[in-house]
């Protein structure tokens, strides 16, 4: 079942300022990375599989800075299809975007192309939910929490603050996705003392049956 609790993660990638004569100017990255070991406030590490964008819902997603909701899109993709400012392309290490800009009538579009262009942006993030996970080392202080299917992707950023070498999480200075990481880790461990509970009551229960019949 998707969570209900939205995550941001930051990628310190190649983000491009690009033009040509077909999209204008453009910008393309890659706000998914898979198979990267990203520290999550200190409390777990985390890892996008491959494949993890497999089921995922990418119908409606926006393009913004900085997760801005408030902010009219910068570029949009709906459903994917060639009319739409934004295009999605999944590849074997993630997500690469492409998102064309109205440089000549929007002036973010204008400042974030510059910005980009002079490398004063250099990485993505995105908002997503969780369909599917697997914790491993949950006994230990650091576990690790393997994201095997993203449910939903909301919307992918360009961020003036990646702050962090590949990957990292925005939530250090997001109270709400801080929350939602710490429900995540306290979840899959009561999940796993639940789980345990259980096989402790099934062992004791066989147990009990052979000493009855040795009674």
């Amino acid at each position: 079942m998707e969570t209900t609790n939205k995550f941001f993660r930051n990628y310190d990638c190649e983000v491009r300022a690009e033009n040509n004569e077909e999209n204008g100017d453009y910008i393309t990255g890659q706000p998914i990375v898979f198979g990267v070991r990203t520290d999550i406030g200190g409390m777990f590490a985390e890892v996008i599989e491959d494949g993890a964008l497999d089921n995922a819902d990418l119908k409606d997603v926006r393009f913004l800075v900085n997760h801005n909701l408030s902010m009219i899109p910068l570029a949009r993709s709906r459903n994917n299809n060639a009319n739409s400012t934004m295009q999605l392309e999944r590849v074997d290490g993630g997500l690469n975007i492409r998102a064309n800009l109205d440089t000549e009538n929007n002036e973010t579009a204008r400042s974030l192309y510059s910005a980009v262009s002079r490398g004063d942006i250099s990485g993505m993030s995105f908002m997503f939910s969780v369909d599917s996970e697997e914790w491993t080392e949950l006994d230990s202080d650091y576990p690790t929490r393997h994201i095997t299917s993203i449910g939903h992707v909301f919307e992918v950023s360009a961020v003036t603050a990646p702050a962090y070498e590949q990957t990292s999480i925005e939530a250090r200075s997001d109270a709400d996705a801080l929350e939602s990481a710490k429900a995540a880790l306290e979840s899959a461990k009561q999940a796993e003392a639940e789980k345990r509970s259980a096989q402790i009551a099934e062992m004791m229960e066989r147990l009990n049956k052979i000493m009855e019949v040795e009674e």
